[in-house]
């Protein structure tokens, strides 16, 4: 044994009783705070149905579990069933599939009960299970053996206990590292065809993670599968540092701590700080170098945490000593597993991000994308413009990965990319407590890995810079649609923008769900009027993007809502259309990108056509004679009104943009050619630049006088400009 060890682990259980006699009727795993996964052949024994029942129970009424720690601690609850995932007999075989139950905790599990750690299962797995009464001696070994189809077999040696009944449903526990590789389902009973007794004197059979994953995947349970937490099998693997490694490093630690008492105080305060234990006798001053250099190497957080207590015996610049220490620093950053950050540093920074995130969500997406202009981001900081609390560590973790990127000061070492976001997110964010504890803890970090002062400095001015820039005013409002699938056509899915006079564009959060029109409608002046500039004026464009097949979306009359109302939804307020508050444009990106002249045919069009209108009448409502005048006699003019009715009206929208028109108005009401005068108020061929104006007025007008179902609905395609914009909505399945 070294003179590092580990603590044993507590392992708490978790069981479901039975109403009856309040015996366990099987174990359970915790998944998170506020569930338990289970087997629903559990939930049946529990509430004393037959074992094998497939339909959900229906009583929905609460079930007792218990909760086992160590020194005997209990705690009794209750639980409500969420998922069911029933019990599926394989004729003629002595197993089943499906089998699961996740339970929802009326209050949430005890500290000391923890949520398990999943891996992956595969075959040769030294496991162990445990009976739901959470005995410590009813542990039961196993090995995971031939996986078939979406289950695994178990075998057990002859000797100690073995998984039998009140085992089922209990996580299934990697001994050489605590996670849980899947869930007990069922022992093989004796005699069971085509099997003879003494083959199955210590068979069982588990349900790996693997598929349980994809179960509670396809029964919905998405959130629930979010706050597992789950290791891939090649983080677990301890094959130990490699001989080159440990032999560069043992000269520099021997340097720093040839003495012995010294050597000995720095590793009792790495053996705290990583949670180890160390001899408390004399027998063993301290560990060798070797092996201190082995737990260096192999423990992700130990390389930093040592440095953090030898940074101010050596000082942060300068000396021999801190020679020493840049170099073993320099060996780390060329270790894998070796992390950035000590355990205390961590710990801070992921607390003091956490209540950014919680204050101001989109801080630090935003500071990323300027502090890391030239990294790919992680995921988590691109998908939203806010990120999510649960997000926090694994940024964190992630970017302590990232290369170390500029240093800026001739001769100093680079500012990794973690610190230099932490210097951005300094520089936004409006608590200035905040901003000098995220700066000070900044500069011990700095200090630590031997980072210049100037080099700091320098990142700081940096974040300086862009936190004093003010945004551009709001012009625009850029809403992209997308209609949610043909199960629900009258629904959306949205994302929004701000854009900025200088081109710029902002993100504005919105749900990732479908949404109803009247939802997106009050979205929309939500953000419109929360981006009034300093001179009191909201923007009052509106350009909604939508897909070749949503140029009939009627946006323009979705209820806008107002303050009033959701201040006092009983007041009879008659609503505000989205098209009498704002200019509301239309744009389809989507289908002149499929053009590869169009977008060019565009800005010439806009450049050269001046006020010209062609006006789509009987003589020129079909494809080939709209394409003709465009080519030739129309090839400058930059506005097309549609008459007529609306069998055709699709194409020729099609083709308009296909040749590069900037505008194209139509009224989307229209029945026929005779229906054109319904216009005529709108002045479709008068001064263009003016024309989006009249058209908010021409639809105030129409809501105002309650008009019928006989007047116009104009729509207008306005592409003006570019449309930078972040790529296609990430479209979840209909269903």
């Amino acid at each position: 044994m070294g003179w590092f060890s580990r603590p044993a682990a507590p392992v708490s259980h978790a069981a479901l009783l039975r109403e009856g006699d309040r015996r366990a009727a099987g174990a359970a795993a915790l998944l998170s705070p506020n569930h338990m996964l289970t087997c629903a052949h559990v939930v049946n024994d529990a509430v004393g149905r037959d074992l094998l029942c497939a339909e959900r129970p229906t009583d929905e009424k609460l079930l007792t579990i218990a909760f086992h720690g160590s020194g005997r601690t209990s705690l009794y609850g209750r639980a409500r069933l969420s998922v069911w995932v029933a019990p599926e007999p394989r004729s003629g075989d002595v197993v089943w599939d499906g089998d699961l139950a996740v339970l929802e905790l009326e209050e949430t599990a005890p500290e000391w009960a923890t949520p398990v750690v999943w891996r992956d299962m595969t075959e040769g797995l030294e496991l162990r299970a445990w009976h739901g009464g959470g005995v410590g001696i009813t542990y039961a070994d196993t090995v995971a053996g031939f996986r078939d189809g979406p289950g695994c077999y178990l075998d057990g040696s002859l000797t100690g206990a073995a998984i039998g009944p009140g085992y089922s449903g209990g996580p299934l526990r990697v001994k050489s590292d605590r996670t849980v590789a899947g869930l007990v389902i069922a022992q093989v009973m004796p005699g069971q065809a085509p099997l003879r007794a003494q083959e199955t004197v210590r068979r069982s059979w588990a349900m790996p993670w693997q598929t349980v994953r994809e179960h509670l995947t396809h029964a919905g349970a998405h959130d629930i599968l979010a706050g597992c937490e789950v290791v891939a099998p090649d983080h677990l693997a301890c094959t130990g540092p490699a001989e080159d490694s440990v032999r560069q490093m043992v000269p520099l630690l021997r340097a720093l701590l040839d003495d012995t008492a010294r050597r000995a105080d720095h590793c009792r305060h790495l053996a705290a700080g990583l949670g180890l234990e160390a001899p408390s006798g004399g027998e063993q001053p301290a560990p060798t170098l070797d092996e201190l250099a082995t737990l260096l190497l192999t423990e992700e957080r130990a390389l930093a945490t040592l440095t953090e207590s030898l940074t101010p015996v050596v000082g942060s610049h300068g000396g021999d000593d801190r020679a020493t220490l840049n170099g073993l620093l320099a060996l780390g950053r060329a270790e894998p597993v070796v992390r950035l950050l000590s355990v205390i540093e961590h710990e801070q920074l992921h607390t003091a991000l956490l209540k950014v995130a919680t204050g101001e969500p989109e801080l630090i997406p935003g500071a990323a994308q300027e502090a890391l202009r030239l990294l790919e981001l992680p995921e988590a900081l691109t998908r939203s413009p806010r990120l999510a609390v649960k997000d926090v560590d694994a940024v964190v973790r992630a970017l302590e990965e990232y290369p170390d990127g500029r240093g800026g000061t001739t001769g100093s070492l680079p500012v990794p990319a973690l610190l230099r976001l932490a210097e951005f997110v300094a520089a936004g964010v409006i608590d200035p407590d905040r901003r000098r504890w995220l700066r000070a803890w900044c500069e011990r970090v700095a200090g630590r890995l031997g980072i210049s002062v100037a080099a700091l400095a320098e990142r700081r001015a940096d974040a300086e810079a862009w936190a004093a820039r003010v945004p551009a005013p709001v012009t625009q409002v850029i809403v992209r649609l997308h209609r949610a699938g043909a199960a629900d056509p009258d629904r959306f899915l949205c994302e929004i923008w701000l854009g900025h006079k200088d081109g710029g564009r902002t993100a504005v959060a919105t749900p990732e769900g479908p949404m109803e029109p009247a939802e997106i409608g009050r979205l929309i002046r939500q953000t419109a009027d929360g981006s009034e500039a300093p001179s009191g004026h909201a923007p009052t464009r509106v350009d909604v993007v939508v897909k070749a097949d949503g140029l009939d979306i009627p946006v323009d009359q979705w209820d806008a809502g107002s303050v009033l109302r959701e201040l006092f939804p009983d007041l009879a307020e008659p609503s505000t259309p989205l098209g009498g508050r704002y200019q509301v444009t239309l744009r389809c990106p989507d289908l002149t990108g499929r053009v590869p002249t169009a977008a060019s045919e565009m800005r010439r069009r806009w450049a050269v056509g001046g006020d010209g209108t062609l006006v789509v009448d009987e003589s020129s409502h079909d494809i080939t004679s709209l394409h003709k005048l465009l080519d030739k006699p129309h090839r400058d003019t930059a506005r097309v009104v549609i008459h007529g009715p609306p069998e055709r009206r699709q194409q020729l929208l099609h083709v308009c943009l296909a040749m590069g028109v900037p505008v194209v108005l139509w009224d989307r009401d229209a029945g026929s050619h005779e229906d054109a005068p319904r216009m005529d108020a709108l002045e479709p061929t008068g001064p263009l630049d003016k024309l989006p104006l009249r058209l908010q007025e021409f639809r105030m007008s129409q809501y105002a006088a309650s008009a019928s179902d006989g007047a116009a609905r104009p729509a207008l395609i306005w592409e003006e400009g570019e449309l930078a914009l972040p790529g296609p909505l990430r479209l979840a399945d209909p269903s």
